[in-house]
């Protein structure tokens, strides 16, 4: 953390979280659900709670669609609140008497979570294949390994090299199965968790030592990568989230052919 010339006080950089972007996604969020459930009151009596809802799915899935999970979810969670509030009875209250009606803002919340999740990882997927063709190349080059490879062992030792020249590592070694202290962590959207803080190595460089980037397969916790950054600059978010598809495509060689040994 750099000094604010002439002060001597730190120089705080602005999260990730709260670049143009995604202020703009969170106040969508917010408030896109609120104007379309308000639109659909003159329609409430008409128009059935099932088709209410879509409408305000569809909502969710905009907001979700600029690339922000957390709006998403607060898109969710906002639709599902003021489906209850103007187009349940009681009306403009937050209580529902029907309890179909509470079946449709709970299936409301949950495709709406749903969705922004698969919107956003949608919209991580789309940043890659627009970047780079070397980046797609590497994602392709393992994917066919794993197809091929009888030992997971194969699969570990070429991520470990496509992972220390995609980052300029100086070092990356694998480990199964451990979570031993608490080390920073690379994220699934580039970001670095330190200490449950989120920091941004575009703008706050890696952190001291080793990192770790976490390996999964089937939804159960593998092992994981221990990155050494090397001297060079911070590689861009892309060449990140690179880096997280690698490490899925060996959780799920690791899921298929067991331990490394």
């Amino acid at each position: 953390m750099s000094a604010v010339p002439g002060t001597g006080r730190p120089h705080r950089t602005v999260p990730w979280t709260r670049a143009p972007r995604d202020r703009l996604a969170l106040s969508a969020g917010l408030a896109a659900p609120f104007l379309a459930a308000l639109a659909l009151v003159p329609f409430r009596t008409d128009l059935t709670h099932t088709n209410a809802a879509l409408v305000l799915v569809v909502v969710v899935v905009a907001v979700a669609a600029l690339g922000s999970r957390t709006a998403g979810v607060v898109a969710a969670l906002s639709a599902a609140a003021w489906f209850d509030f103007f187009l349940t009875r009681p009306y403009e209250t937050f209580g529902i008497t029907a309890s179909a009606d509470v079946e449709t803002a709970v299936l409301l919340l949950a495709v709406g979570v749903l969705v922004s999740q698969l919107a956003a990882r949608a919209h991580r997927w789309e940043v890659v294949a627009v970047t780079d063709a070397s980046h797609l190349a590497r994602i392709h080059r393992t994917a066919d390994l794993v197809k091929a490879a009888n030992s997971a062992d194969i699969a570990v030792d070429h991520v470990r090299a496509e992972l220390t020249d995609l980052l300029g590592l100086r070092a990356c070694r694998f480990e199964y199965g451990t979570l031993l202290g608490r080390p920073p962590r690379l994220e699934k959207d580039g970001s670095v968790t330190v200490a449950r803080h989120t920091r941004n190595p575009d703008t706050d460089g890696w952190p001291e030592g080793e990192i770790e980037l976490r390996t999964y397969g089937n939804g159960h916790y593998l092992g994981r990568f221990m990155l050494t950054p090397g001297p060079g600059a911070v590689p861009p978010v892309q060449a990140r989230l690179v880096a997280v598809i690698l490490a899925d495509q060996t959780g799920a060689a690791l899921d298929t052919s067991g331990p490394v040994t």
